[in-house]
């Protein structure tokens, strides 16, 4: 209680307490509330009357700036901050309307006033203020010409920002947000004659973008130290906005730009802004008016908000930048370095990083030349699209790289990668393809392991997508279970080329996958001839079709027309009820064995063929096809391989046949007499295969 000028208790007095109280009730009759903002906690507090003007029941803000920029209208945030952000550089204080939405949808205008207190040693503590009602205070001087302009000019540059950002968020690389920067549309937006952008590098401010500036300044300040006086290296040391109002104010700021100046009409106005992310000028943006003869106040604070929005932008291109060249850089070092050399075949391989960010994935392609002068064609595909699958792809070419090198048949190879990608235990599976082609003969055995067709252009132009049994991805089988991958043998005419891809070259996400597999075709039969050119051609025609999202991997193998051996192969089609074929077949194979010295093994082979193909005949009704040819083994042992396909899926089975039984025992026979011998599935039906391998004396 406060004492008369005689010591004696005065009851008129008003205690500080009920100061307070009046204080807070005459600025709740008039619709006003203060506010406090403590800035070691970011913590806003309003009073009961600052909690009604801003739209909250009593005790519904829990002192959160996000939860108040909820109300706010997103166009009106960066006005508001950049206004506060000032004042707090400033110490000084601030004022600023805008409008917040209340709970029942409708929205009211505010009006805030700020004023920065600071410690003792200068440094801003907190702001204290008041917030009131203003909208009845506006729509009374709304019917003014003057505020309906003003309303149009804040409606405008609003715009301006919300046409930069949206222009801005689908670019991905610093190439993609210059050309959207500078585009004529942005430019027409903005109200704005001309755009010039500049990126600092290596302390030198870099031109990567501009739209109607003269073409001899952008030749000779395409990279300038940023020590010299010119606005964009201004803007930049000096982390401030750079205003130039008119071609004299232009030229008495910067002499060395005055053969350049007569290019702008005397009335032109320009701005140039920094591009602070992270507290690091990474660049500058020029903008030119025609026309304007001053910049009010709250269109520079739109401005260095643009230049914000800008700045954010830019930083993300820059990382998207790096880190795709770093992934460009391990995808790079973890594929061959080069091609063999192979007389009588012509190879090309491509790959492509996909355009999502990190553009790490786990495509990939090999080729080696083999010990018996054959070459291996390896293509892959290593779930996931991060660091992991391209090590794991890295160790899982290099394991099969030597599993073929060290002279394992297709099949071992592929299934071996199997039991290895198992053991490595990541969780991850890979598809892949290999095919062993023999340059001089054109014989190809391809093994796939849930990986896409090979596809064929022959030397007439003709294409096709080769229809190859295959068996599970690599990694999906147990480790203690060898996996088993069915061979497909073919003849690679010459002048014919073999073409190995993964999926991201021919599939879309809006198209389904036999569209791209068709238009795949397409471009390959119309692509050049020489695998190099060819290689191009495809990765060119179906970028627009898949959009890049996936990376791609492809080996393009030609073998050349000339002189060429025959295959060491023969092959005959057996009908039902023709005996005579059957016997020709046998003779046939008898004179094959002899020509590829392998004549010891004659009543053996024909004795097995006969089995195989009377047992195919009798269990199938339809044609069966008899495939002879050597091959070489584990070891480098020489061996003779036959196949006999028919359209039967089922399995042929091994009985136990008595002494009195006449039939029953061809199997049993294949069985005995046979090194190895098994069944592969092929569309609908099946290959049925035996190899007898020739006694080394």
């Amino acid at each position: 209680m406060q004492r008369s000028a005689s010591g004696e208790p005065d009851p008129q007095a008003e205690t500080p307490t009920d100061a307070s109280a009046t204080a807070r009730m005459a600025l709740a009759v008039n619709n006003m509330g203060a506010y406090t903002w403590t800035l070691s906690d970011g913590k806003l507090r309003y009073d009961e009357g600052g909690e009604a003007v801003m739209g909250f029941r009593p005790g519904e803000f829990d002192g959160r700036l996000a939860m108040l920029a909820e109300r706010m209208l997103p166009l009106e945030v960066p006005a508001v901050r950049e206004q506060v952000e000032q004042a707090l550089r400033e110490r000084s204080s601030f004022s600023t309307y805008f409008r917040v939405r209340h709970p029942n949808g409708a929205l009211r205008w505010t009006h805030t006033q700020g004023h920065v207190i600071t410690d003792e040693q200068g440094k801003p503590e907190r702001v204290i203020g008041i917030v009131r009602e203003a909208s009845q205070e506006l729509r009374a001087v709304d019917q003014t010409a003057e505020l309906r302009r003003a309303r149009s000019e804040r409606r405008r540059q609003a715009d301006i920002v919300g046409h930069v950002s949206d222009t801005l968020v689908p670019t991905l690389t610093v190439d993609d947000l210059a050309e959207a920067l500078t585009s004529d549309q942005l430019l027409e937006q903005l109200g704005v004659a001309s755009i010039i952008l500049g990126m600092v590098d290596a302390g030198h401010m870099r031109l990567i973008g501009a739209n109607g500036v003269p073409a001899e300044l952008l030749r000779d300040f395409h990279l300038s130290r940023l020590e010299q006086p010119l606005p964009l290296t201004e803007a930049v040391r000096t982390r401030e906005a750079v205003f130039i109002m008119g071609r004299q104010d232009f030229v008495d700021r910067y002499p060395s730009l005055e053969p350049y100046a007569r290019e702008f009409p005397q009335g032109a106005s320009s701005v140039y802004l920094p591009l602070i992310a992270q507290g690091e000028a990474i660049g500058a943006v020029g903008l030119a008016y025609e026309g304007r003869a001053r910049f009010p106040q709250d269109e520079r604070t739109v401005l260095r908000a643009l230049g914000k929005v800008i700045a954010q932008a830019l930083q993300r291109a820059l990382l998207y930048d790096q880190e795709h060249e770093l992934a460009a850089g391990l995808q790079t070092a973890m594929l061959p370095g080069h091609l063999p050399h192979a007389p009588g075949l012509e190879l090309a391989a491509r790959y492509r990083p996909t355009r999502a960010r990190g553009g790490i994935g786990g495509d990939w392609y090999d080729a080696l030349l083999l010990s018996d002068g054959r070459v291996g064609a390896l293509i892959g595909d290593v779930q996931g699209h991060d660091v992991t699958a391209a090590a794991i792809m890295g160790q899982l070419r290099i394991a099969l790289r030597a599993y073929a090198a060290e002279g394992h048949p297709p099949t071992t190879v592929m299934a071996r990668g199997s039991v290895f990608l198992t053991e490595l235990d990541t969780g991850r599976f890979a598809t892949c393809l290999l095919a062993v082609l023999d340059p001089r003969t054109g014989m190809t055995t391809i093994v796939r392991a849930g990986h896409p067709d090979p596809a064929l252009r022959l030397a007439d132009g003709t294409t096709s997508g080769l229809d190859v049994p295959g068996g599970l991805p690599l990694g999906l089988t147990s480790s203690k279970a060898q996996p088993v991958y069915p061979a497909y043998e073919t003849l690679l005419e010459p002048g014919s080329t073999l073409l190995l891809c993964t999926d991201g070259l021919f599939e879309s996400r809006s198209q389904d996958i036999d569209t791209g597999r068709a238009r795949l075709l397409d471009a390959l039969r119309n692509g050049p001839g020489d695998p190099e050119g060819l290689a191009d051609h495809l990765l060119g025609a179906m970028a627009p079709y898949t959009g890049e999202e996936d990376d791609v991997a492809l080996l393009v193998l030609r073998r050349l027309a000339g002189p060429s051996t025959p295959a060491q192969r023969l092959e005959a089609v057996i009908a039902p009820g023709d005996p005579e074929a059957l016997r020709a077949a046998r003779q046939d194979l008898r004179a094959a064995l002899e020509s590829w010295q392998l004549d010891t093994l004659a009543d053996t082979a024909v004795l097995l063929t006969s089995e195989l193909v009377t047992n195919a005949l009798l269990h199938t009704g339809g044609e069966t096809r008899l495939t002879a040819r050597p091959v070489r083994r584990e070891g480098g042992s020489r061996a003779l391989r036959l196949s006999v396909t028919d359209t039967s899926p089922a399995s042929p089975r091994r009985r136990a046949a008595t002494g009195e039984h006449t039939s029953g025992r061809g199997m049993l026979l294949v069985e005995e007499l046979a090194s190895a011998w098994g069944v592969e599935p092929r569309g609908n039906g099946k290959t049925v295969w035996c190899e007898i391998s020739l006694a080394v004396p």
